[in-house]
């Protein structure tokens, strides 16, 4: 089957394209010994990203600088690799690391707030009894790249006014065409685009503000609006004034900001890559061409669950985004500070997978892992850790976890949604709660946000969109009555007995096969009986481990497990193995023989005689096995399960086992690691 042998070894197209940290002392060779090092564990592309910590020999966009670049894409191309430029000095994008306000104030941005002292220079909108609402510059700034340049430090760059299109005409002279004036011959090739990091019109450290430009206060009475209607921004209130407001900033940002930058790129054969400042700001992605959110701080969590509040919603956002503007790539900066909240180096193995498959299931086909670093040494380890990649205990075996994020970008590239719901969102409102449970009864569905509207038709009791048919919808707006609001009654990806809400499901075609992707979201296991929303006979893929069987209709999902299951022919099924019961070997009693404070490691060993099956062990964090000196497995979460079928040979065999602690041992506060007590 065309499909299996896809997985099997999914292509470089697929490969994750991590946040590389450019944030050291950086050397020619060095450059290029470390993105030999990424293709050696799967990585076939990277984020150029100069970071805090960069050294002031090197000046962002200065002719060292770019000498720096070059080299990169010179290895990258030779490696067969791609480039991603990020198009900022940090984040927020759109300043050029404080060039683009340098001998031009004009250009700072923005905002109105509510004041009692009106200074010089203000521009009075409306006076209510000893308060005045003005227009000033917000004082926003933005995270430079050498130290010092930080929030509330004396040289953080200013922020320039995206809203403004002078402003945002010189942020692209000063990158993007320096960019192409050096590197053209690599655009549409090694380079693949551009990456604009959520885009802030106040910038950072900003508070009592909201968003305003040169010349808007004429659009917006042009528009119907009324200076008074502003003051309830100030007071939280939801009035036709502020509705007007916010619609006609939204309208200013697209217009301004992301259609220039994505009109350059589309013009010099590259995409506009990242994602917008917030997690449900849909009608934003309309103007990249890989639409993009930003998972990060543990917004979602396992502990906290992956359904709940603004931030649950962004997988779909940028994933649904894509579908309805004809993008074959959706991405998500991913892992970035998820941590622990008081512990940021500690990010486990089942954190990560947690992460990945969360986003998978939710339709994203190209992760972004924040971040490769270049150096962790000194203050840069502290900065927006943990390292995803070589820095960290897992890097010895990264071609398991880019082999993953492969299969999981593959599955999810160039297929078709077969959902039955709509959900008629709006802007910056994806209604987490109400969609909630069509995820925990595993319902399909598909965002359509206000821009779309006017393509979607009543139809039979339906709604059609762009040949897609919804049986029905969460219409908040009641725009069309005459379409089903009974969702929870539309046919699940799956039926599952007894119900399982911690189960994700994600019903699709690939390659002509229907398909439906499982992931647990939950702590424990989930089991049940399954029945498809497709006739027939099916096969199911652990995506892990690669491994493919029959599917007999009894669904077995471990803590962290994610099961692909595809329709068969008859032919096709008989053709792949059994399901058979895993047959588990007693585990030994390991006994620590050596440790090492300094590399958090602990060695275990054991005897065991002749046998066959699985061994299970219980351990923090990541474990390594070896059976009488020959490698059985690395495990990253717990709990660990180690295949010795072949391996058990002789009358006593010696089982060695390392079990690696998380980094937080290194550069943290301590956590515990080895095997656990029962």
């Amino acid at each position: 089957m065309e499909l299996l042998e896809a997985l099997r070894s999914p292509g470089d197209e697929f490969s994750p394209i991590p946040f590389w940290f450019l944030n050291g002392d950086l050397k020619r060779r060095e450059i290029r010994r470390q993105l030999e090092d990424f293709r050696a564990h799967g990585v076939a592309g990277v984020v150029l990203h100069p970071r805090m910590g960069l050294p002031k020999r090197i000046g962002y966009l200065s002719e060292t600088y770019f000498g720096y670049i070059r080299a990169a894409l010179v290895a990258l191309r030779e490696l067969g690799m791609r480039a991603v430029f990020y198009d900022e000095g940090m984040y927020p994008s759109g300043s050029a690391s404080g060039k683009v306000t340098e001998g031009h104030p004009e250009l700072r941005s923005l905002g109105v707030t509510l004041t009692e002292s009106v200074l010089a220079g203000d521009q009075v909108l409306a006076r209510r009894g000893d308060k005045c609402l003005v227009v000033r510059p917000s004082g926003g700034t933005i995270r430079g790249v050498h130290f010092g340049e930080d929030d509330g430090q004396a040289r953080a760059p200013a922020s320039a006014d995206i809203l403004n299109p002078e402003a945002v005409a010189r942020f692209i002279r000063l990158t993007h065409e320096e960019y192409y004036r050096r590197f053209g011959e690599y655009f549409g090739n090694t380079v693949l685009g551009f990456f604009t990091d959520e885009p802030s019109v106040l910038g950072r450290c900003v508070r009592g503000f909201f968003p305003w430009t040169r010349g808007f206060g004429d659009i917006f009475r042009a528009a119907g609006g009324r200076f008074d209607d502003l003051f309830a921004l100030f007071d939280r209130e939801e009035t036709p004034g502020t509705a007007l407001y916010r619609e006609l900033i939204t309208k200013r940002e697209n217009d301004v900001y992301y259609a220039a930058l994505s009109s350059w790129c589309e013009a010099r054969g590259v995409a506009l890559m990242g994602h917008p400042e917030r997690s449900d700001d849909m009608e934003r992605e309309r103007h990249f061409h890989i639409p993009g959110q930003d998972l990060v701080y543990r917004q979602v969590s396992p502990e906290a669950g992956d359904l709940t509040g603004r931030d649950s919603v962004q997988g779909k956002c940028s994933a649904d985004a894509a579908r309805l503007l004809g993008r074959r790539r959706n991405s998500s900066e991913c892992l970035g500070v998820c941590g622990g909240e008081d512990n940021p180096w500690s990010m486990t193995g089942a954190d990560v997978k947690w992460f990945l498959d969360y986003l998978a299931v939710r339709g994203v086909n190209l992760f972004i892992p924040h971040a490769f670093y270049y150096s962790v040494s000194g203050r840069r380890r502290d900065e927006r850790p943990p390292d995803a990649g070589p820095h960290n205990i897992w890097w010895p075996h990264y071609d398991k976890w880019s082999t993953y994020m492969r299969r999981l970008s593959f599955l999810m590239t160039d297929n078709r949604l077969c959902a039955r719901a709509a959900v008629l969102c709006r802007d910056r409102d994806l209604m987490p709660e109400a969609v909630a449970e069509l995820f925990r009864r595993q319902i399909g569905f598909q965002y359509i946000p206000p821009s779309f509207r006017d393509e979607c038709r009543a139809e039979g009791g339906a709604l059609t969109l762009r040949g897609h048919e919804y049986a029905a919808v969460i219409d908040p707006d009641g725009a069309f009555p005459g379409v089903s609001r009974e969702v929870l009654a539309l046919k699940p990806d799956i039926l599952c007995d007894p119900p399982q809400p911690d189960l994700r499901a994600m019903g699709f075609s690939r390659l002509g096969v229907r398909c439906v992707l499982l992931v647990n979201a939950g702590e424990g296991d989930i089991r049940a009986s399954a029945r498809l929303p497709f006739p027939g006979k099916a096969g199911c893929c652990d995506l892990w481990t690669g491994q493919v069987r029959r599917f007999d209709g009894q669904l077995v999902l471990p803590r962290r497990g994610s099961l692909l299951l595809f329709a068969c022919t008859g032919e096709e099924y008989d053709a792949l193995p059994e399901q058979a019961a895993e047959r588990a070997i007693p585990a030994p009693e390991f006994r620590l023989v050596s440790q090492d404070p300094a590399a958090a490691t602990k060695t275990y060993e054991a005897r065991l005689g002749r046998g066959s099956g699985v061994l299970t062990v219980r351990a923090e964090e990541m474990a390594e096995l070896e059976v009488n000196g020959v490698p059985a497995g690395a495990s990253f979460w717990s709990p660990h399960k180690f295949d010795l079928t072949g391996l058990l040979t002789r009358k006593e065999n010696v089982l060695r086992l390392t079990v690696t602690g998380s980094r937080a041992n290194l550069y943290g506060k301590p956590v515990p690691y080895g095997l656990k007590e029962e």
